[in-house]
């Protein structure tokens, strides 16, 4: 009986001393579970929008350059590019939606062409369609994007911080910097549109001539614009739930006191 009774104490302080350890961490997080699933539920909306983010500076759909179909050809000329590369393709008239005038869209299969920029390592412009482009704007834009990306890992970083360590000073930091990211890639977008109108202008003047051109923005592009605003307004949520609650109280007071 006194082994069993010994036994008893022990698993007892044993619990006590587990319950104990739990109620230390939560009060060391600092986080209600309702602080907590909010949290959550901003930083799957950030996952959203750097999803989109890494897709659309990833791939080079950002806008398709088409040149005007010839009645004497079988085929034609398209190109595609990005931030980092560029594609032209020859496409069959064929495969061309009917009604259409210029050649395209760049999805359609074709002999491609694909080619890193070459302002990146040596410095060079890259020529289209006998136009060249404006090294300076297209390295500003890929520059602002990546920054974009950095602060992006940095707020996730530091909510996961929050979530697993309790630091509650670095959500609005993490606020901060998802809502820099999403601004930065939305004026990457900008930049990188300026850099589209100056290729347009800048017509070579060695033969053979150029061609007519017509360009419209790609799926690429639109993830970019989806992703700024769905990582602003993750950070938005963020950096709400770091205010304090009476300034909220005082707009709308509870129930119980308008009855009273």
């Amino acid at each position: 009986m006194m082994m069993w009774s010994n036994f008893l104490m022990q698993e007892e302080d044993r619990r006590r001393g587990a319950s104990g350890q739990r109620a230390r961490g939560q009060h060391k997080s600092g986080l209600s579970p309702e602080q907590e699933g909010k949290i959550k539920l901003a930083l799957l909306l950030t996952a959203v929008g750097a999803t989109l983010a890494v897709l659309s500076v990833g791939t080079e759909f950002w806008v398709e350059l088409n040149t005007f179909k010839a009645n004497d050809s079988a085929v034609c000329d398209a190109a595609h590019l990005g931030l980092w590369k560029m594609c032209t393709k020859r496409l069959w008239q064929a495969d061309v939606p009917v009604g259409r005038e210029t050649c395209g869209p760049a999805a359609l299969p074709g002999e491609a062409n694909c080619t890193y920029f070459k302002f990146f390592t040596t410095g060079e412009n890259a020529r289209i369609f006998q136009r060249t482009t404006k090294k300076e704007v297209n390295l500003a834009a890929a520059v602002v994007a990546v920054v974009g990306l950095v602060f992006m890992a940095l707020g996730c970083l530091c909510v996961i911080m929050v979530l697993g360590k309790g630091a509650e000073s670095l959500l609005r930091v993490g606020a901060v910097c998802f809502g820099l990211s999403g601004l930065l890639l939305l004026v990457s977008l900008e930049v990188f549109r300026h850099s589209v109108r100056a290729l347009l202008q800048r017509v070579s003047p060695e033969p053979p001539p150029a061609p007519a051109l017509t360009y419209e923005y790609s799926w690429s592009l639109a993830c970019g614009v989806g992703a700024g605003l769905v990582l602003m307004l993750g950070g938005g949520c963020l950096l709400l739930l770091t205010l304090p609650p009476w300034p909220w109280g005082s707009l709308c007071p509870k129930q119980g006191h308008r009855a009273t």
